[in-house]
């Protein structure tokens, strides 16, 4: 057998999610944030956030959005992986990014965030890729900063108080904006070759 090409089943394929992902698709993003599941993976806002990340009528309204695509990421026909696209003039938005908690770490995240930028440039011609993270977070800001994306020092304050977005355990959160250059540059080359 050979080892050095990945089975089919290790294959990603990427599709527009549909109503019938929504309940997996809630299960995901909650499993991948918060609670005790979230803790098998790195991407755990579970020590700073208690309660839900997101809930059908969340996934629905992200999944409903005219400008938007919430993609559904597959390996082997099961779900592993989600993000969401919006166009926003010149640029596109990034977010609801999960990874089952298990699968965290291996490489998956960095195939799904240079799909979609991929997805957002050539989809709407974007230049720039556009996220929120929550401040706090310097372990994901520093992976988001791996990839090329940079912080702007730009805070939209927390909604506390809304507990669609989970409860508070700290009063420090705030959501600071990154962003990325996706676009083409003057000599028609991708910013990220030769890299």
């Amino acid at each position: 057998m050979d080892t050095a090409t990945p089975p089919d089943s290790a294959r990603l394929t990427f599709r527009d999610a549909t109503e019938s992902d929504v309940p997996a698709l809630v299960a995901l993003v909650e499993s991948a944030y918060r609670g005790d599941s979230s803790r098998a993976g790195w991407t755990t806002e579970a020590d700073i956030l208690q309660g839900q990340r997101t809930d059908e009528q969340g996934v629905r309204e992200v999944l409903d959005a005219p400008a938007g695509r919430l993609l559904a990421v597959e390996r082997g026909g099961e779900l592993v992986a989600c993000c969401q696209l919006e166009h926003r003039g010149d640029a596109a938005y990034f977010g609801m990014f999960a990874v089952r908690p298990g699968l965290q770490g291996g490489g998956l995240g960095k195939l799904i965030i240079a799909e979609a930028e991929r997805t957002a440039r050539e989809s709407w011609g974007v230049g720039e890729m556009h996220m929120t993270v929550i401040s706090v977070r310097e372990d994901l800001i520093a992976w988001y900063e791996r990839r090329g994306y940079r912080r702007t020092g730009q805070l939209t304050p927390f909604p506390y108080g809304d507990e669609r977005f989970g409860v508070p355990q700290r009063d420090d959160l705030a959501f600071e904006l990154l962003v990325k250059n996706i676009g083409k540059n003057v000599e028609g080359a991708d910013p990220g070759e030769g890299a």
